[in-house]
């Protein structure tokens, strides 16, 4: 199953993404739910597939703008450095024990098809493509064995991130992942009932249709059960979080000076488990 937020017709709904086509939950549910948090959050998603049984589309592709596929989760975690060789761009030949991470709110992300927004601060805008994993139940204390039990699905992530903001203060990178609208989620939400756990993702990134990014998720550091199993050591993961699991190495050598990101880019993530993520950057207006 494919799940999507979106605006139709002037009004932001949520529904299922069929063919060429979106069947509209809002329209199936009447007020039952509000946004795919809260269907989430509710655990009726053996109740949705009945719903789609025989059901054509209330929207074609075509007549919606799409949206992040959550538009209010409790929590969005993200991890660094979480692919073999990323510790070569920080000059540190040792892997690291734990994960690194770093919180993002909902208000930095635009979805498939929406603009990004290099801000008028700085020059250097950059991008990174990543796999997302969404939570469908509530844990704390879950072991590595049992991890899998806890995800919903996956989703495609641009970690938008302004370079020169991630040391703006002394200790943390906050400052530069958070831009209002520098990063993208989506296009959808495939469960996790369609990806096969025993073969690694595949994830490319295109800038302006040059191959920067290619990578598996066999190449993390640290698994998607192995990040469950850390973070909830220490913190309770709740139906429609996110966590954002990391960006594989650059390909080539790094540009001198770095090529960021200017107005008119365009930055396409693609795997084909998950769909294709496209934005263009313009400048903060």
């Amino acid at each position: 199953m494919r799940l999507a937020s979106y605006i139709a017709r002037g009004r932001t709904s949520f529904g299922a993404v069929v063919g060429d086509g979106v069947v509209d939950f809002r329209v199936r549910f009447g007020s039952r739910f509000a946004t795919l948090v809260d269907l989430i959050r509710a655990n009726v998603i053996d109740e949705v597939g009945a719903v789609l049984a025989g059901v054509r589309p209330d929207f074609p592709l075509s007549a919606i703008e799409l949206l992040p596929p959550l538009l209010a989760p409790e929590k969005i975690l993200c991890i660094g450095i979480n692919y073999a060789n990323r510790n070569a761009d920080f000059d540190d030949p040792d892997v690291p024990r734990y994960p690194s991470m770093f919180y993002r709110h909902p208000g930095s992300f635009v979805g498939a098809g929406q603009a990004l927004v290099r801000p008028r601060v700085s020059v250097q805008f950059d991008y990174e493509g990543e796999i997302a994993m969404v939570i469908g139940r509530e844990g704390r204390h879950v072991p590595k064995e049992r991890a899998r039990d806890y995800i919903l699905g996956y989703t495609l992530c641009n970690e938008g991130t302004v370079r020169d903001w991630l040391r703006h203060g002394k200790f943390n990178v906050t400052q530069g992942k958070n831009f209002d609208r520098s990063g993208s989620m989506g296009p959808f939400i495939v469960t996790a009932d369609e990806i096969d756990p025993r073969r690694p993702m595949h994830i490319t990134v295109k800038v302006n249709g040059e191959v920067t990014q290619d990578d598996n998720t066999g190449s993390m550091i640290f698994s998607f059960t192995d990040l469950i199993a850390y973070i909830t050591t220490f913190m309770t993961i709740r139906p429609a979080d996110i966590i954002v699991a990391g960006t594989p190495v650059k390909l080539g050598p790094k540009a001198d000076p770095p090529r960021w990101l200017k107005a008119g880019d365009i930055v396409e993530i693609f795997s084909p488990e998950l769909g294709t993520l496209r934005n263009q950057v313009v400048d903060e207006k």
